[in-house]
């Protein structure tokens, strides 16, 4: 089994996003949901029990800026589709954001 972890940090105003909800779905069907805590993360999204195969990580990117009193005239949701292969114990996958931009990578 494999553990989900995620980090999003608003490179806008250089701090963690508090309180962006965050989809995990394989194929079609939602696995997890939950809000960045007050680092900007989420330490076990699927309960540590996630298997092999293909997976999407769903921010919600416009739903976080307007709670924040903040437009979100650009970006509403970012999606990142990635392979969970089943070797390694643990995927971290951060997010950069900002309201026009983002960019993620595998961390460790």
């Amino acid at each position: 089994m494999t553990r989900m972890s995620t980090h999003v940090l608003d490179t806008e105003v250089g701090a963690p996003a508090i309180g962006m909800s965050v989809a995990l779905y394989r194929d079609d069907d939602r696995v997890a949901q939950a809000v960045t805590d007050s680092s900007g993360r989420i330490a076990d999204l699927g309960g540590g029990a996630l298997q092999e195969g293909a997976y999407r990580l769903v921010f919600e990117v416009a739903a976080y800026l307007e709670a924040q009193g903040r437009a979100a005239p650009f970006l509403r949701r970012v999606t990142i589709e990635f392979n969970l292969d089943g070797r390694q114990p643990h995927y971290h996958v951060p997010l950069l954001m900002t309201a026009y931009a983002c960019t993620s990578y595998r961390g460790s």
